[in-house]
């Protein structure tokens, strides 16, 4: 487990306390921390020894690079045709206007921790690190098996017996993005080695199933990546912009509701009118989905190009355009806004529809697995969602 006093804190001496003053690194989207010593001037302290014998440790700025990937599905595979025995629609209805033909649903025996840890494994085995040498797992979910979040139950299940940090980042299709963008600041700012950040979403548990609007767009799914520390040099996560509109909620969203009733106490049973309160569960997503097409169709292209920028790149350096797949019309439309051709887009949609957090890494290890994507591989990575929430990170490959 990286030690926090090794790259983010100085241990505060007898007579003296540390401060921090960002310091922004030349070509890095990402500012570390110089020390400054201040002497303490609280009454009756003995006066502080010269600043010779303080030895702040030396800061080494620090890359960090995606080594590894991995997946898992659930078995349970529900085509289009299956979808229009319970509602009314066909295959041809749901390809034309979304791309998606398949998408796989959590149940039986699967699990979405169980997904998590076995799409951790394989991008674990194919970075060559061991789950000892993982510092932090970050899960990035909206659909915790577990109210209280479901990473510490993946560090367990992975044997990382450092105990290193876990938890949730809640932020929907946005989530894989913050995901990365918290595994750099853990490793350029805390000194952290091997990050472990996973995408998994089962929002098939939260799909109204009678609503042909909405139900045909989701799938539940894990994925996973290594994000290691590297020389400055070497840095393989050259920027990010990332952005979220409180808003745009209403258009999409999964709201807590309250029961009709409380199991716990009858209505006799109450000591004051509204306590205590009645148990509570979440609504089905409700997604206003024109709107949501306008806001991806104008924000992500603004977001990518701001990537680029910050990264100081021409988006003719890019060799992947890797978006969240929520629908294919949006896919397209973006990328003809960036004028990246249909060939270097990378796109499985058609076979698991939206699986939210796990969209991303998920079409990353396939692409990756196949040979699509190969070491040095320059990529340009956009999620979008829920929130409304929207981010974009220029990124290589190994």
């Amino acid at each position: 487990m990286a030690n926090a006093s090794s790259g983010f804190f100085t241990p505060p001496s007898k007579r003296g306390r540390t401060t921090h003053l960002p310091v922004r690194l030349s070509g890095s989207a990402f500012c570390v921390s110089k020390r400054i010593l201040c002497c303490s001037s609280l009454h009756n302290h003995p006066s502080p020894s010269p600043p010779s014998q303080y030895r702040p440790p030396r800061i080494v700025p620090s890359g960090c690079k995606l080594i590894g990937s991995g997946s898992a599905v659930p078995s349970l595979l529900i085509s289009n045709d299956d979808l229009a025995k319970i509602v009314d629609t066909n295959d041809e209805w749901i390809a034309s206007r979304t791309g998606i033909r398949n998408r796989r649903v959590v149940s039986g025996k699967d699990s979405l921790v169980g997904l998590a840890v076995e799409a951790a494994t394989k991008a674990l085995e194919m970075a060559e690190v061991l789950p000892q040498d993982v510092d932090l797992v970050l899960m990035c979910t909206s659909t915790p098996d577990d109210l209280f979040g479901a990473a510490p139950h993946i560090q367990k299940a992975l044997g990382c017996t450092k105990n290193p940090l876990a938890y949730d980042i809640t932020a929907a299709c946005s989530g894989f993005v913050l995901g990365l963008v918290s595994a750099a600041c853990h490793i350029r700012g805390g000194g952290f080695k091997n990050v472990l950040v996973i995408g998994a979403d089962s929002l098939s548990r939260f799909v109204d199933w009678t609503d042909r609007g909405s139900c045909i767009l989701f799938g539940d799914a894990a994925a996973a990546v290594v994000v290691q520390a590297c020389d400055i040099d070497d840095d393989g996560l050259f920027s990010f912009d990332v952005h979220s509109d409180g808003d745009g909620r209403r258009h999409l969203n999964a709201s807590i509701k309250d029961s009709q009733t409380n199991g716990a106490l009858s209505s006799n049973g109450s000591v004051l009118g509204d306590f205590p309160p009645k148990q509570a569960s979440y609504s089905c997503i409700q997604m206003n989905g024109k709107e949501v097409f306008r806001f991806a169709v104008k924000s992500v292209p603004q977001s990518i190009e701001s990537a680029l920028q910050k990264a100081g790149l021409p988006a003719s350096s890019i060799d992947w355009l890797l978006l969240h797949q929520a629908n294919q019309r949006i896919i397209d439309s973006v990328a003809t806004r960036l004028q990246f051709p249909p060939e270097r887009v990378i796109s499985n949609l058609a076979n698991y529809g939206n699986t939210s957090a796990a969209s991303i890494p998920l079409a990353l290890d396939e692409a990756v697995r196949s040979g699509k994507v190969k070491p040095g591989h320059t990529i340009a990575a956009s999620g979008f969602g829920a929130g409304l929430t929207w981010g974009s990170a220029i990124i290589r490959w190994r």
